[in-house]
């Protein structure tokens, strides 16, 4: 797998043409979250992109929501799907990388919606050899429970006040949902969380993906994401913060995969990249190979 990467050293302007973006989503039985994080996509203001749902093995209902909003909206939709035989988030988000047509590739989770600037932020924030993180604000149970379609279309999910009203209580967190891209670019400036690789709000260009041969797919759940970016880290990607001006709300979900030894599986792989500065994933892209997946 080639590692070139042929990068704009701003936004996604080359040759004075604008780069389509791919926007990945990863979904797993998720069909009421992904339908409303899909809804959050058709209100973007940047609406040149296409959305790739990498699906690690859902049932028919998120096949039935995909096909019900491309015809509801304006979205380009196309979902990567594969046989449910265990968590294999990793392979999916990989074969979904290979499919996407875009050169610049925005990550998040079909369980986070989107606010309307979403996709305008991570293309105008892309720069050479960098990727961007974002973060997201949790949403309780019964809120998560209650959200509609209008909620999200009306913008309604993103005021404070209405989601204050409702029993969400941000606290310091509330300043992510700042209007005012100048206050955000300051905060995102002073804020002491690191930038890391985070796959519910993260972005960088498809060129730089291949270039660490994507996920690594012998790690299950809980810092698969972390370790792509410490992998883009070694070869010279660095990671740019923009958790106060690309927010996502993330709807509450049970986690019944995440387990003690899973995360300890994966606790050592990621000591083992940052000891010895892996720059490759052993077991990647490049070893995808033929399989049940569908596009």
């Amino acid at each position: 797998m080639s590692g070139e990467r042929e990068i704009p050293e701003t936004g996604l302007a080359r040759a004075g043409q604008e780069v389509r973006p791919s926007v990945v989503l990863t979904t797993y039985e998720q069909p009421r979250a992904l339908e409303l994080v899909l809804w959050g996509y058709a209100q973007q203001t940047h609406t040149d992109f296409e959305i790739v749902v990498a699906d690690d093995g859902s049932g028919p209902r998120t096949g039935e929501v995909i096909d019900r909003l491309r015809e509801e909206t304006s979205l380009d939709i196309r979902r990567v799907w594969h046989e449910d035989r265990g968590f294999r988030k990793t392979e999916i988000l990989n074969r979904a990388i290979v499919a996407a047509i875009g050169q610049y590739l925005i990550f998040s989770d079909g369980d986070c919606i989107p606010r309307e600037d979403f996709v305008a932020v991570h293309t105008s924030e892309a720069r050479a050899d960098t990727f961007l993180s974002g973060g997201y604000l949790k949403l309780p149970r019964g809120l998560s429970e209650s959200l509609t379609a209008d909620d999200v279309c009306s913008g309604s999910v993103f005021r404070r006040s209405w989601l204050a009203s409702r029993g969400w209580k941000g606290g310091r967190r509330r300043l992510r949902l700042t209007r005012s891209r100048r206050v955000g670019t300051i905060l995102d400036r002073v804020t002491p969380t690191r930038a890391t690789w985070n796959g519910h709000n993260a972005s960088t260009w498809k060129g730089s993906i291949l270039a660490v041969n994507g996920f690594d797919m012998d790690m299950g759940y809980g810092g698969l994401d972390r370790a792509l970016g410490e992998r883009l880290a070694n070869i010279g990607v660095s990671g740019r913060q923009i958790r106060h001006r690309a927010p996502c709300l993330h709807v509450w979900h049970p986690r019944p995969y995440r387990t003690p030894e899973v995360t300890a599986a994966n606790r050592a792989i990621r000591d083992r990249i940052r000891a010895n500065r892996e720059e490759w994933a052993r077991v990647g892209i490049a070893e995808l190979g033929d399989s049940d997946a569908s596009v």
